[in-house]
């Protein structure tokens, strides 16, 4: 299904200045003026795409497969009830980061909102961290604020919805540059050993060409994080293949060997199942997903192989020529997409929300779920999760492999198809979670 270029006036707003304290309470297409090209410093995109939709005080149904017309959007329930989360785990004791620039002067009272809505419990703690130092939110800002603004309240309320037990622990650099988050990232990473790290946000490989500096840094954090048993994920982009230039190359930090790599997926549709309701209620069972690719002026799901880095060992065996993303997937349609609450962008509304930023706080989510089950830190998953890959019931049970569509953005030159097992544009496919989780806790083993 595709959706129609409707997309509601946003107001512009005047700069505002947010309250933050540093809590110890509890654990799109891109043109290269986007990002600097070459050395310097580069500047991180967050950009999901949505739209305004219906009133927040708008009471639907307990289930909401319709916001309007032939739009389709979901609620965290329905996503829960179709992808298969337990009912016995709520990630207790776990802590989620998810990292932003600039954050969102709103964000406290829209997890509120968003939570009194949907009937999901407040977090044991939500904390807000600026390492170093909260900024001045700026709508007229160069580097997209309302976008950021935008990512700051998906990745909250839906890192929290799918482990309402979990710690939430939301990040915020002073600005979006490569330095600046990775700054406040390497202090998160100190202060929360053992968390779960969230990442909605990247930029182009090609844009990056030779500033390894940068790349190098980020690494550093990644390898620290490792040691500190932290699972690190991040979104694939937006973008398809070839985040809009003439050559397929992935997204960073998806790309990163010690990073897992959200793609995205969208409905069929097939009717009664996750994404293609085709009445007016959903059954919220699965029924099927193809590669993410609504293309302008939505987007499509990123995935390609690396310029910079090599084919990791648990990789091995794909016939790959160097590290390729995504490693997972998961729904990232718009007309299919969530509701978000942010009072910033739309107040008294919903926001509907799609991209792979959709389902990286997710998977985040799940993971927190998995180590709550193992009473202890996963850490890094790749190797696990390629393990699966590779075990054929396991797989089976553990994951939808998307084996329809494809990553070319209309207009780009390149894309990669999906197939049966890992492919280029969905990873190893969306998760069971309830029998993913059990094989992430005691991994497989198989010829």
């Amino acid at each position: 299904m595709r959706l129609a270029r409707s997309l509601a006036v946003i107001p512009v707003l005047a700069a505002l200045t947010w309250g933050c304290r540093q809590d110890t309470a509890g654990p799109s297409a891109l043109s290269e003026s986007k990002a600097s090209l070459g050395g310097g410093d580069f500047e991180y995109i967050a950009k999901p795409s949505y739209k305004k939709m219906m009133a927040l005080q708008a009471k639907p149904a307990a289930v909401i497969p319709f916001c309007a017309p032939g739009v389709i959007c979901y609620s965290p329930q329905l996503i829960r009830a179709a992808y298969n989360f337990p009912g016995n785990l709520d990630g207790t004791g776990q802590t989620i980061l998810l990292v932003e620039a600039f954050g969102s002067p709103t964000i406290r009272q829209d997890l509120a909102d968003f939570d009194a809505f949907f009937g999901i419990p407040d977090p044991p703690s939500f904390t807000i961290v600026c390492p170093d130092g909260c900024p001045s939110f700026n709508a007229h800002n160069p580097h997209d604020e309302l976008s950021w603004s935008a990512e700051t309240s998906l990745d909250v309320e839906y890192a929290h919805a799918m482990a309402p037990g979990a710690n939430i622990v939301l990040v915020v650099a002073p600005t979006s540059s490569g330095n600046a988050v990775h700054s406040a990232e390497a202090k998160a990473i100190k202060l929360y050993p053992g968390s779960i790290m969230s990442q909605s946000f990247g930029v182009p490989e090609i844009v990056v060409r030779g500033n390894r500096v940068q790349l190098n840094q980020a690494h550093k954090n990644y390898q620290t994080a490792q040691a500190a048993g932290i699972t690190v994920l991040a979104a694939a982009g937006d973008a398809g293949a070839t985040n809009g230039f003439g050559a397929a190359n992935p997204w960073f930090p998806a790309s990163d060997p010690l990073v897992t790599g959200v793609g995205g997926t969208q409905g069929d549709p097939y009717p009664g199942g996750l994404l293609g309701c085709g009445t007016s209620t959903c059954t919220g069972t699965y029924g099927g997903e193809q590669v993410w690719n609504e293309s302008a002026p939505t987007g499509a799901t990123g995935g390609a192989p690396s310029a910079f880095f090599a084919v990791p060992s648990y990789q091995s065996g794909l016939n790959l020529t160097s590290r390729t993303v995504p490693d997972v997937a998961y729904n990232a349609a718009l007309n299919g997409g969530v509701l978000v609450v942010d009072a910033t962008i739309a107040p008294g509304f919903f926001l509907l929300v799609g991209g792979t930023s959709v389902g990286t706080p997710q998977w985040a989510a799940i993971v927190a779920l998995a180590n709550q089950a193992k009473g202890a830190p996963l850490g890094f998953i790749n190797p696990t999760l390629y393990q699966i890959g590779k075990c054929a019931s396991n797989y089976a049970a553990d994951f939808h492999d998307i084996t329809v569509g494809n990553n070319q953005l209309l207009g780009t030159p390149v894309g990669f198809t999906a197939a049966a097992g890992y492919d280029f544009a969905t990873g190893l496919g969306t998760p069971n979670v309830t029998n993913l989780i059990k094989d992430l806790v005691t991994p497989p083993s198989c010829p």
